[in-house]
């Protein structure tokens, strides 16, 4: 599944040959040679600032798979415990679906792979918003 394991090294190098970006300047914008960015595409997981670095020099937001994953795989029983608001740092809503995470959950229904309770009871979505998805798929497609 796309967001349920995250090989960030891997899709780095998936943008990279879209992107079709020379080695000589990927180099250059991270400051690295060239085996440290060879090395890159095989890790699981790097450095956030490293990251920002990557997503700006592709233009494509990297973090949004982790938030991807926080959305459809984080457990119901950790939404909203512990959680105290704070002036000091941004507070994100769970709530806020993206249209990939949509899009994602749509494909395994219309497929048949899961079920609408299916979807309801592994990643925590409101019957609502669920129902709400379905119409403007029937709506669009009909």
């Amino acid at each position: 599944m796309l967001y349920k394991e995250i090989h960030i090294g891997k899709f780095i190098k998936e943008r990279v040959d879209e992107s079709k970006i020379t080695i000589e300047r990927i180099c250059k914008f991270l400051n690295r040679d060239e085996d440290a960015v060879e090395d890159m595409y095989t890790n699981t997981s790097m450095d956030t600032d490293l990251l920002l670095r990557w997503s700006k020099l592709l233009e494509y937001d990297f973090f949004r798979l982790y938030s991807s994953h926080l959305i459809l795989y984080a457990p119901p029983s950790a939404v909203g415990k512990n959680q105290q608001k704070s002036d000091k740092i941004p507070y994100f809503r769970k709530n806020i679906y993206t249209q990939e995470i949509k899009d994602f959950i749509m494909k395994r229904i219309l497929s048949g792979e899961m079920t609408q309770n299916d979807v309801i009871k592994e990643y925590s979505i409101p019957k609502s918003t669920l129902h709400r998805w379905l119409q403007k798929t029937d709506n669009t497609n009909g």
